[in-house]
């Protein structure tokens, strides 16, 4: 008998059970529940054949067809499931909790596994998460010039036991046009939010969670709605470092290791910005190794750019902290210190 389950159930008993996703391998990646396996009921070519037929023909012939597709492929799957499932429970779906789950649940019943069916399916899941991501939260917004070490800050503040959720991290990028250097290929937005939901299910929301100051994009990641409005209207802790030498120096640390080429095409991306000057500037002194001075030109865009987004912001949310910018731990400390002498109302800091 299959057992149906809501999201919210679903992903609590996930922690105990494997998770089976029997959709096609390009809806998977697309996006999928983290953790999850992929016992594909069709592959993608099936899958469209299947759905093809279904819209000319009738969801009969549709059957017919995924029979023909899937019952040669049933010793492949029940021995795919021995091997993740070896307890014999699992937890699983499909898009929308209709036929494909229904099909592979009575399968693999019939072998003897004990199965959890997420009602509504990867559907009801992604509108569940949505829904989770905008609720009340008490957050704190940690921004700063480019070049002010918020990144390694937030680890740091992280490792003194408080909460973070580190956007840049899940979306594998560092938000600016040289963002990508060194870093893994960006998941798929869909997962992103997937991925940044599994982070957030994990937050005590009794507590203060800190998250960078990020624009709506992180590279080719489009925040969701519902995070963006939490940046928007949680205080901000605005650092400052007196000495921009000092994000210079990080900067050129940072990015002179990486192929001129890739630092000259990213240059190039913010040239209209830059100006024509500046622009051949920062590319001659590139082109001599000079990277300090390219860092400098660079700056003085974001810098620009970063002003530009705080005057966006409601002036009651912004709070000023000058740190020295050369010790993570104990600017880390300064901050957190700065924070907890504050009165949590909502979502400002009075």
């Amino acid at each position: 008998m299959i057992r149906p389950i809501e999201p919210i159930n679903f992903l609590k008993q996930s922690t105990h059970y494997p998770v089976i996703d029997v959709r096609s391998p390009g809806e998977f990646f697309q996006g999928h529940i983290p953790g999850a396996c992929n016992i594909s009921l069709f592959d993608d070519a099936e899958r469209a054949v299947v759905g093809t037929l279904y819209v000319q023909s009738g969801r009969e012939y549709a059957i017919l067809k995924g029979l023909d597709f899937s019952l040669p492929k049933t010793a492949w799957f029940i021995d795919s499931l021995k091997r993740i499932s070896p307890s014999g429970r699992i937890l699983l779906h499909c898009w929308r909790g209709g036929l494909r789950s229904a099909l592979m649940a009575e399968l693999f019943i019939r072998a003897g596994f004990e199965v959890d069916v997420l009602t509504g399916g990867y559907k009801a899941y992604r509108h569940f998460i949505r829904t989770e991501l905008a609720l009340p939260a008490r957050i704190i917004v940690l921004g700063g010039y480019t070049g002010s070490g918020k990144t390694m800050l937030l680890k740091a503040i992280a490792a003194r036991g408080e909460q973070v959720v580190d956007l840049e991290g899940l979306a594998c990028h560092k938000g600016s046009v040289f963002g990508a250097m060194g870093q893994p290929e960006q998941p798929t937005n869909e997962q992103f939010e997937n991925n940044l939901y599994a982070r957030w299910s994990e937050l005590d929301f009794s507590k203060t969670v800190w998250m960078e100051d990020e624009s709506r994009m992180i590279g080719r990641i489009t925040l969701p709605e519902p995070i963006v409005n939490h940046l928007k209207a949680s205080p901000l802790v605005k650092i400052e470092i007196e000495d921009a030498n000092i994000r210079i120096e990080r900067l050129v640390h940072e990015y002179s290791r990486f192929d001129k080429k890739l630092l000259a095409d990213a240059v190039m991306r913010i040239s209209e910005r830059l100006g024509g000057t500046r622009t051949k500037e920062a590319i001659s002194a590139l082109e001599k190794n000079r990277f300090h001075e390219v860092a400098a030109i660079v700056l003085s865009y974001y810098d620009k750019a970063y002003l530009h987004s705080m005057e966006q912001r409601a002036p009651h949310l912004q709070h000023k902290i000058q740190i020295s910018g050369m010790d993570y731990d104990l600017d880390a400390s300064r901050i957190i210190q700065f924070a907890s002498k504050c009165t949590l109302h909502g979502n400002d800091i009075p």
